[in-house]
């Protein structure tokens, strides 16, 4: 990981960004060299994607303070276009994809091979197949971005960075939803771009990559630039640190679960892909958990966690078989309103698609689900209503002006506070958690984790679903693995290990605990 020396291939000087009320960036300074990857850390709400959004153009010249040069060059940035002409290609957490468009239309979009003014669909479809080989992405480029899972999109906004052969590349959080397998193939063309010369900046909550790939570090807090080093120069302690402004002990809380009688059993639960028909994403899964107890469901990309968690909440069009039963007792459930009726919550693995109204107020976000446990039949108690938001964002320790404050504009981990906040006000007996943590930082993932400890103290029993092999480890009392929809082992935790559930997750067959 050697950055190449001499003047810096961008640099930005100074840089403030205010929205009303909110000083999002004061006076940030940044650098980047020719084939360096240099990573940019923080808090979620420290200013990183502020920062990214003023570097491509989205905040256009006029609206932020300070400077950008480029080669050396002054670069006063109109919209997204004129970033990009200057080389420079941004990837953000929030994927831009157009969902009724096919990967290829998405991946060259606004920029499509044409002869005489007609698109040459060919052409687009030839260059698009190249670009997803080399990201060893085995989908037909004709397939629709709809039709695909959130790691396959983050691969293929990816690819149409590529495509750009950019000079300056920004990748925010390009792993949060990858599999292992995955994350090494992008990774491979990291490493490729940086010895072309590349320059890149690398946003992640994931320290090992931050230290595996990265040449130099910079860490921002609260909208300023705390400091850069080179990554050799420091370790997960001190960049943790400096990111929270404190020390930080031991990431998982200590689990002391009380394990109760059985809560929730799904017996036989059959998963069909509805725009493929015959295709089973999940095959005849069951699982039970107990009153205070986390269940960890783990597995590679595709093995069907999240398909079996919304078949089982009645929110997959592709259930087609499978019996629930709660406290003992057969349950009906065909969509998501007959699971809340019975006691289930379901923190989704996309909070933005499906778990935010964004343009909504955070109390119409809490509220949405619970309304009926919060108010009369008929009439909305307004005031029992904000006082059930306030308490909520008071325990989560959401940070906001209000409760009036709305969603969109609040940070990752918020966000994702908000919308635990909604399924906890409508006093679940089971609450199923799809990828929690995702896109998180480290402070707000340890705030997670203490509230999800706490819940199963008092009694909750939680299903939770994470591609982040340590988080389940650290939080689960049991561990379900499955592969290609397909249950290949079950651990207590004390005998789950890495090796072990790699294996299974990997298609080796394990014995089920007892």
């Amino acid at each position: 990981m050697t950055a190449t020396n001499g003047a810096a291939l961008l640099e930005m000087r100074n840089i403030t960004k205010t929205f009303p009320g909110v000083r999002a960036l004061d006076g940030v300074s940044f650098d980047l060299r020719a084939g360096e990857l240099h990573a940019l850390v923080g808090e979620n709400g420290a200013g990183k994607s502020t920062l990214m959004k003023v570097l491509g153009g989205v905040y256009p010249h006029g609206s932020y303070g300070g400077e950008i040069f480029v080669d050396g060059k002054p670069q006063r940035f109109g919209g997204v276009r004129e970033a990009e002409r200057a080389g420079i290609a941004v990837i953000f957490q929030e994927l831009s994809l157009v969902r009724e468009m096919t990967i290829g239309e998405n991946i060259f979009l606004g920029r499509e091979p044409r002869r005489f003014g007609v698109v040459r669909r060919e052409e687009l479809y030839s260059r698009a197949t190249r670009l997803l080989e080399n990201l060893r992405l085995a989908v037909d480029p004709r397939t629709p971005i709809g039709e695909l899972g959130i790691g396959q999109q983050q691969l293929v906004e990816i690819a149409k960075a590529l495509s750009q052969e950019a000079r300056i590349l920004v990748l925010d959080e390009p792993t949060a939803a990858l599999a292992n397998a995955e994350v090494e193939t992008l990774f491979r063309i990291l490493r490729d771009l940086r010895a072309r010369g590349v320059g890149m900046i690398y946003i992640s909550h994931k320290l090992d990559e931050v230290f595996r790939m990265s040449d130099r570090i910079t860490v921002l807090r609260d909208g300023r630039t705390v400091g850069t080093d080179k990554t050799t120069d420091l370790d997960e302690r001190r960049v943790i640190a400096r990111m929270v402004g404190r020390e930080v002990g031991d990431i998982f809380p200590q689990a002391d679960h009380t394990r109760g009688q059985v809560v929730f059993e799904a017996r036989d639960v059959t998963v069909e892909d509805p725009n493929v028909r015959g295709k089973l994403l999940v095959k005849r899964v069951s699982f039970r958990v107990r009153a205070g107890e986390v269940l960890g469901v783990a597995g590679l990309m595709g093995a069907g966690r999240s398909d079996l968690l919304m078949g089982v909440f009645g929110a997959h069009a592709g259930r087609t078989g499978g019996e629930v039963f709660i406290d003992g007792a057969r349950t009906h459930i065909t969509r998501p309103a007959d699971a809340i009726r019975k006691g289930l919550g379901f923190v989704t693995e996309d909070r933005k698609r499906f778990g935010l109204l964004l343009d909504q107020t955070i109390l119409n976000n809490m509220t949405l689900a619970g309304l009926s446990k919060l108010s009369g039949r008929f009439l909305t108690d307004e005031d029992a209503e904000t006082a059930a938001g306030e308490r909520a964002m008071v325990d989560l320790r959401i940070k906001a002006n209000s409760v009036l404050t709305v969603a969109g504009t609040l940070s990752g981990g918020n966000q994702q506070k908000v919308v635990l906040a909604k399924w906890l006000l409508t006093n679940p007996r089971v609450l199923f958690l799809d990828e929690p943590t995702r896109g998180i930082d480290v402070g707000a993932k340890q705030e997670i984790y203490r509230e999800i400890n706490r819940l199963a103290r008092e009694g909750l029993a939680i299903v939770l679903v994470s591609s982040e092999l340590p988080e389940v480890l650290g939080l689960s009392d049991r561990v379900l693995v499955l592969h290609e929809g397909r249950v290949t082992g079950e651990f207590t935790r004390a005998d789950a290990t890495p090796e072990k559930v790699m294996a299974c997750a990997t298609g080796h067959t394990q014995e089920r605990a007892a």
